[in-house]
């Protein structure tokens, strides 16, 4: 190996001297390159840098930073028997009267609002009027927290 670089001395050096002057031409033209278009050097730059920073900031308000849990439940409707008569001590004790206790009813049949309305000849405000009351006196939220009290007091059957 050491004969072999020996020989070749001259080769070799004049070799690299050409790799180091090619590089020195190559570097003096990027920079004569870079000098003569400045601006469009330096907007491509900032181009690249508000495309990144757009990517960035769509990937963090696509993601959500909550989980969605999904809670099944099962809800049973079942239409009260036209016979059932509500226990009349707990719609006393509730202040539930008839017509709130016949939209209890009806919401337990699965009917909205607007059906509740047409079936008792009211207007649709008396039936939100009525289960706002109602919501607020079983100290509920929804429907089926209604529906489901009102099951548990023996206002449905």
């Amino acid at each position: 190996m050491g004969n072999l670089f020996s020989k070749n001395k001259l080769v070799i050096l004049y070799g690299a001297s050409l790799a180091g002057i090619l590089l020195l031409l190559k570097w003096l033209e990027f920079r004569f390159l870079i000098i003569d278009h400045s601006f469009e050097v330096y907007t491509g730059i900032i181009a690249l840098l508000f495309t990144g920073l757009g990517i960035w900031l769509a990937k963090k308000l696509t993601n959500p930073k909550t989980q969605t849990i999904v809670v099944e439940k099962e809800v049973y409707i079942v239409k009260p028997t036209e016979g059932f008569i509500p226990d009349e001590s707990t719609l006393a004790k509730f202040g539930i009267s008839k017509r709130e206790w016949e939209v209890l009813a009806l919401m337990s049949e699965g009917l909205s609002n607007q059906e509740i309305a047409d079936r008792l000849f009211v207007s649709l405000n008396t039936i939100k009027t009525h289960s706002s009351n109602l919501f607020e006196k079983l100290d509920v939220k929804r429907r089926t927290q209604a529906m489901e009290k009102g099951k548990r007091l023996g206002l449905l059957a």
